[in-house]
């Protein structure tokens, strides 16, 4: 399958650069993946969209002040580094800008009032990926990271982070650290609307899969089958998978939230003969053309970029005609796209 094939024309102008004043305010559109039907509503009338007996499955991880500004030491040069992932203690998978000056060896300081973190390159990788030990100074690293950190807001966001994204780039579940983007789906809920779901009769689990390179990577190919995702952490507690399993026994939809959630879905059920098993591993599940479906019966996701892996998968889950049809709409009738914009409810 060709990448072109899912190449579309978005005006710059339909990149939400802030989120709605209210996360339930955002417009949603549903799209029926039987019959191509599409309607418009607000996020917040998902309630009348959904029946009871669904269970709606969230992600809970959170976001971490993952973007790093400082200077090269001992040069002064400036620096940027994105943490995408800790190996162990001191090491981590990051990103780091000017790449072709960072090379093993090289040097780093961040530094905000009384919090300071050092950094040395340990190994390069393609595309600007590094290993990097971090070293804080007088106080663990973690606590040093969420006082000089910036919410790593994506790059189509064409403005500086702003303290209040610290609270609106993490959905209201989130509890788990460990990503370097949100789990943009869960953005919209309100604890209000919440329990307005629970009150109809949904019911609400959580998985937890740290988003990181793996989900935002270019896809750089061509051909839609030699894409590979890297691979990312997740974890299932006990809670979730009898839900899940007992969801699937009776009949009931499941309708994760989001494009990460889909993913641990499937990925778990793949290694258990369509049932979920609580524990936590690394998937690099990639999710495109003709994938069959175990667990997931709809998705609640924003609008996602052109040619990317997140497109493919919900053209697997709803039909690639449908998909870009909808897009299509979306487009002509000013929908917001990406992080802090609009979504669609495929059933």
């Amino acid at each position: 399958m060709d990448l072109l094939e899912f190449d579309f024309h978005l005006p710059d102008e339909l990149i939400a650069q802030e989120a709605e004043s209210t996360r339930d305010a955002a417009r949603l559109m549903s799209l029926d993946r039987e019959t191509g039907e599409i309607a418009h509503h607000r996020v917040r009338n998902v309630v009348d969209l959904l029946k009871p007996g669904d269970l709606l499955v969230v992600n809970d991880s959170r976001v971490i002040p993952a973007r790093l500004l400082g200077r090269r030491d001992p040069s002064g040069g400036k620096v940027e580094c994105l943490l995408l992932s800790r190996f162990d203690e001191t090491r981590w998978d990051a990103l780091v800008h000017p790449g072709q000056k960072l090379r093993e060896g090289a040097r780093a300081v961040f530094e905000v009032d009384d919090h300071c973190l050092e950094l040395e390159v340990l190994d390069c990788h393609f595309h600007g990926r590094r290993t990097v030990r971090l070293v804080a100074l007088g106080e663990d690293v973690e606590t040093a990271i969420d006082a000089i950190g910036h919410i790593p807001l994506p790059p189509y966001i064409k403005r500086k982070d702003q303290p209040s994204d610290r609270e609106r780039y993490q959905t209201v579940f989130a509890r788990m650290r460990g990503s370097v983007a949100a789990p943009t789906a869960g953005l919209h809920f309100t604890p209000e609307l919440l329990t307005r779901l629970s009150n109809r009769g949904i019911s609400r689990q959580a998985i937890t899969l740290h988003v990181g390179y793996g989900t935002f990577e270019p896809v750089r190919v061509a051909k839609v089958e030699d894409h590979r995702v890297a691979p990312e952490h997740y974890y299932v507690s006990e809670e979730t998978a009898d839900a899940v399993n007992r969801a699937l026994d009776e009949g009931r939809r499941i309708i994760a939230v989001g494009t990460t959630t889909t993913r641990t879905l499937e990925a778990v059920a793949r290694l258990n003969g369509g049932r979920l098993r609580p524990g936590e591993g690394q998937t690099d599940l990639y999710i495109h053309g003709s994938f069959d479906f175990k667990v997931v019966g709809g998705l609640l996701t924003n609008f996602h970029l052109p040619r990317s892996s997140l497109l493919l998968l919900v053209a697997a889950f709803s039909g690639q005609e449908r998909i870009l049809a909808a897009y299509r709409q979306a487009i002509a009738r000013c929908y917001r796209f990406y992080s802090y914009g609009d979504a669609m409810l495929i059933l």
